[in-house]
């Protein structure tokens, strides 16, 4: 039980560290700008949605893909653990992709799916935080991450639905310090993930 708990925990806290709702409160806004509150609605559930449905994929066929594409653990963990790594240290030195900063005159709910659903929610350090969750994982813990997933997408949904009065009342300074300490937190994710392969490789 206890086993599960700190399961829990550690998956909660390399998702909340990769997704990080509270940064990416800007970028819904800037995103969404001028639209009605219904529109803002149905956008941040789509986004939510789709990001959802993307990493669940991954995580329900992770050990399909392994098998398929002849990826072993090892290989993925310290490969994962790069990319990671990189994420963190990017968002360390606060260097954003270009698509966070896209502002659409007319609003396309289309931006529900990309940017915000891929790569923001669902991008490249999420798919592999999961699946890294569950690379050798049963399916008890496979179901917990997924659980665990799924909260992050509904916390995400209403941190969208409440960014503006959050930004008035913390400010941008706050929730960019809060974004250097997420990116901290992914790097020694990442790092962990590569002590982790190196360790299976060599039986260590």
């Amino acid at each position: 039980m206890d086993n599960l708990l700190t399961f829990s925990i550690t998956v909660f806290t390399g998702f909340f560290a990769i997704m990080n709702p509270l940064s990416n409160m800007p970028v819904f806004l800037s995103l969404v700008e001028g639209a009605d509150r219904q529109t803002q609605r149905n956008i941040g559930k789509r986004a939510t949605f789709t990001a959802f449905i993307i990493v669940t994929i991954f995580l329900v066929l992770g050990k399909f893909i392994f098998l398929l594409f002849g990826i072993t653990i090892p290989a993925f963990k310290i490969t994962g653990g790069i990319l990671v790594f990189v994420v963190g240290f990017d968002m360390l030195q606060s260097k954003k992709s270009n698509v966070k900063h896209l502002k659409e005159t007319h609003i396309d709910e289309n931006i529900a799916i990309s940017p915000l659903a891929i790569p923001i929610l669902a991008g490249p350090g999420t798919i592999v935080t999961g699946m890294n969750f569950v690379s050798n994982a049963g399916y008890l813990k496979i179901g917990i991450v997924i659980l665990i997933f799924a909260a992050m997408c509904l916390m995400t949904y209403f941190t969208f639905m409440l960014s503006e009065m959050f930004i008035k009342k913390i400010g941008n300074n706050v929730i960019s310090v809060i974004g250097k300490l997420m990116g901290l937190i992914i790097a020694i994710i990442g790092t962990d993930m590569i002590i982790q392969g190196i360790k299976i490789s060599f039986s260590l």
